[in-house]
């Protein structure tokens, strides 16, 4: 035998090996017919492995053992989307749903036909797939990228390759079929199937863990963990929806779209239709509801979607959702249970939240449990007992809550008086209830159950991004776990439910997790080398965090994520914050009376003065970035439409208004100038016919000389 036959020989059978992986997985995963066992596919498996370790210069990426590597580095890089990922508007009935149709019909030719695809509207995360030129006229995976805030969206390729429906190629005998490029784009849905999620929510509580409350959380989740081993054991799977290149539809319908990715070897979902009317939307429609506890995974509505890619251009978009889309949302699913107790939770505020402990009732793809009662006076309105029977809502994944209480012959009521506690059932301060509100509320601003929730709520994604520091480690770092009165203990009857603390406190306060080492961490249960080093890095990290999140982080009343941004761009500093008077603070944009109380009230306190002082010494961030200063824009009013290549619209009202301008939400013929950008709408018809002048990003920036 010739060294070149002995050479080609491993190649031929690497390659053959996986295509027949290929084609197993193709149609265990994607078609869900399959033709060998689970142990002859593993058999075929093992023989490829062994020949990659003996060659491993024949490795390459998109081979199928190599679907699980390495976790990312350091977290998930940002990218931008080829064209923004935008939300849908909703219709929840038939009327609604007709009087999208009447302007579809109204935004083109009267002799124009339209038809629309209906799709199943898959209730789980949204994910971008980019393909580019492989081997031998094949496509291979590049990138997997989240929606993110529709603009940008994170990297999360490493756990993407582990969903075995999710092509790691696409040869160039299934492009041709499909008459695809190279390189293209795939969207669609991630989803976690109902059957993974029980099963991962069985292993999550035998493991002393929270069950995660539904499988699109779930599935979120999930792809961000940073272990793609545990992404790859909980089978998610992934239906393809659109197809692009460049951005831009790849075919002259979107039916088409979809019959191309099937081909493509692509999971796209069976239960679509192009429809001629609404009458038959409405049919499609009347037709899916009643599917949703059969299909196996979540479905939360109907799609419908304008089939012409023409005729969707010509339509265009509004500031946040297509004029060529909507999506009708099934009515909130219910069922009937049993009120078994009303435990009260103490939020980071003080506020005590009544909850609903519920005999377990399975309504949308969930098991239900708890249900909120928000307040004391929705308890009153209710009429509700303990031991009544109690219709649960559970709709859009939203916190189930009860609609009312059911009185027939089997279902009598029940006798148990719900009594509000007078006391904070962590600390033990009375209760306060001030003149116009609803809430009632715990004052001590040391009390350990208001310092769980600030601690979850300070190192949550959208303010410290501290991700290590969830609620098991945050009950392990107070020495107890969350803490809960039951209304029956309220009531004399039983002991509490709160839970003594167990150990001894290692954190007092948000500024003692910049205090924490590596030995503390040690001592906690489950806590190893490795999510020792990894909790710290991440605590490091947030130190470099902008002051507006610091602000946020800070818990105070009123203060959420809009209101720190002004705050921060306005006074340029925490000490300028900090001394600012209730008058001083009123000046700035969106804040009123109530707010500005509120944050003079927090700094007044000498136990907030000391924490800010202590998060200073720690390192955080105390000065915004210097915003523009010119008065160029004294005077003049801007108007944003459509999307910006670079800034978000809340960039640039705050960069107009730093530098002196207005942002309006309407043209008029007062406008100064209208910022347009990509599918700009209405707002830009109107300038044009008012003879306002329009800018793009590149002329803002020029006028705000940066």
């Amino acid at each position: 035998m010739s060294t070149k036959q002995t050479a080609e020989e491993p190649t031929k059978q690497v390659e053959a090996l996986r295509e027949e992986i290929r084609h197993h997985e193709h149609l265990y995963y994607v078609l869900d017919a399959p033709e060998i066992t689970d142990a002859q596919y593993d058999a075929l498996m093992n023989r490829l492995k062994k020949l990659e370790q003996d060659h491993p210069e024949l490795v390459t990426p998109d081979s199928p053992t190599q679907r699980v590597g390495g976790k990312p580095r350091e977290g998930f890089p940002k990218v931008a989307h080829s064209r923004p990922m935008l939300s849908l508007d909703n219709a929840y009935n038939d009327e609604e749903l007709r009087a999208w149709e009447q302007r579809v019909r109204g935004a083109l030719a009267a002799s124009e036909t339209v038809r629309y695809v209906c799709e199943l509207k898959l209730d789980g995360l949204s994910m971008a797939l980019q393909y580019g030129a492989g081997a031998h006229g094949s496509s291979q995976l590049e990138r997997g990228l989240t929606r993110g805030n529709g603009t940008i969206g994170e990297d999360v390729t490493t756990n993407v390759r582990t969903i075995r429906s999710v092509p790691l190629s696409v040869a160039a005998t299934k492009l041709k079929t499909a008459k695809m490029p190279q390189s293209f784009e795939v969207r669609g849905e991630v989803v976690l199937p109902q059957a993974a999620f029980v099963k991962m929510n069985e292993e999550r509580v035998a493991a002393g863990m929270t069950a995660a409350a539904n499988p699109r959380n779930a599935a979120a989740g999930t792809i961000r963990t940073l272990e793609p081993n545990i992404v790859a054991q909980r089978r998610l799977d992934f239906y393809a929806y659109l197809l692009l290149r460049d951005g831009e539809p790849l075919l002259a319908h979107h039916s088409e779209s979809l019959k191309a990715l099937d081909e493509a070897g692509f999971r796209v979902n069976k239960y679509w239709r192009v429809t001629k009317n609404i009458d038959e939307v409405l049919k499609f429609i009347a037709d899916a509801e009643p599917m949703r506890e059969t299909l196996g995974y979540e479905i939360d509505g109907v799609v419908i979607k304008v089939d012409s890619m023409a005729q969707q251009r010509r339509l265009g978009f509004t500031g946040k959702a297509p004029r060529w889309a909507i999506a009708y949302k099934f009515a909130a699913r219910a069922g009937i249970t049993r009120l078994e107790d009303v435990l009260f939770q103490v939020g980071r505020t003080g506020k005590l939240t009544p909850v609903a402990a519920l005999a377990p009732v399975f309504i949308g793809g969930t098991t239900v449990t708890r249900a909120t009662l928000h307040n004391a006076d929705e308890i009153e309105r209710l009429g509700v007992k303990i031991g009544d029977y109690v219709q649960v809502e559970r709709g859009g994944d939203v916190i189930p809550k009860i609609v009312e209480v059911v009185e027939d012959k089997e279902h009598p009521r029940g006798h148990g008086k719900i009594v509000f506690p007078e006391k904070c059932p962590r600390c033990g301060t009375a209760l306060v209830r001030e003149e116009g509100e609803v809430d009632w509320r715990c004052v001590n601003a040391s009390c350990p159950a208001r310092l769980a929730e600030e601690l979850r709520h300070f190192a949550s994604r959208g303010v410290m991004n501290i991700e290590g520091l969830g609620e098991a480690l945050v009950g392990q770092l107070l020495g107890h776990s969350l803490i809960e009165i039951s209304a029956a203990a309220v009531d004399g009857d039983e002991e509490t439910t709160a839970e003594a603390p167990t150990r001894e406190a290692l954190v007092h306060s948000i500024a003692d997790i910049y205090e924490l080492n590596k030995d503390d961490l040690l001592k906690l249960e489950r806590i190893g080398e490795k999510s020792a080093d990894s909790l710290l890095e991440q605590i490091e990290r947030s130190k470099k965090a902008p002051l507006n999140r610091v602000l946020l982080g800070l818990g105070i009343r009123f203060v959420g994520e809009r209101t720190a941004q002004l705050l921060a761009s306005h006074f340029g500093s925490m000490d300028a914050i900090m001394e600012a008077s209730a008058e001083e603070l009123e000046a700035v944009n969106e804040v009123g009376p109530k707010v500005a109380e509120a944050i003079v009230e927090f700094f007044a306190a000498k136990r907030n003065r000391e924490l800010v002082e202590r998060l200073r010494k720690a390192g955080l961030t105390f000065t915004a970035e210097k915003k523009v200063t010119s008065s160029e824009l004294e005077g003049l009013t801007f108007v944003l439409t459509g999307t910006l290549p670079n800034l978000t619209r809340e960039e640039a009202k705050e960069r107009i208004e730093a530098a002196g301008g207005k942002v309006s939400g309407s043209v008029s013929k007062k406008t100064s100038y209208v910022v347009a950008g990509e599918e700009a709408g209405s707002k830009l018809d109107k300038a044009q016919s008012l003879g306002v002048k329009v800018l793009d990003e590149a002329g803002l920036l020029e006028m705000l000389g940066r």
